[in-house]
């Protein structure tokens, strides 16, 4: 194997967010919940009777701070509890949104790490 055409998977980020997703070819759109996400995909969780097969077409669309965006992506594969997605941004703002949600999933824990923190010092 050529290790100069090996990359690094990009950093994930745990979260629990739900989403709607709709096949590429469905009229109507379905629930699902992602459970970590990077630039490039996510992990998204889907109930076992909709599983979705490596190279469906998908559109995810991501409520972030009031802005709601729509985000294709390739599964790239699956299993009984969901499938990775890679994200096929269209442009900067689809890239943008998936930057803005890590950020906004990061600051979130790093203020709870705060305030357990601040409790903790305060109780000890």
């Amino acid at each position: 194997m050529d290790n100069s055409t090996v990359t690094a998977p990009s950093r994930r980020i745990p979260l629990q967010m739900d989403v709607e997703y709709r096949r590429s070819y469905a009229r109507r759109g379905e629930r699902g919940r992602l459970k970590n996400i990077s630039l490039t995909g996510a992990f998204l969780e889907t109930p076992v009777s909709r599983v979705l097969a490596p190279a469906d077409k998908v559109t995810i669309t991501l409520f972030v701070s009031g802005r709601q965006r729509q985000i294709a992506a390739h599964v790239v594969w699956h299993s009984d509890r969901g499938c990775g997605l890679r994200f096929v941004p269209v442009n900067q703002r689809d890239v943008q949104i998936v930057d803005d949600l890590m950020y906004f999933v990061e600051s979130s824990r790093e203020t709870q790490r705060t305030v357990l923190d601040d409790i903790f010092k305060k109780v000890s």
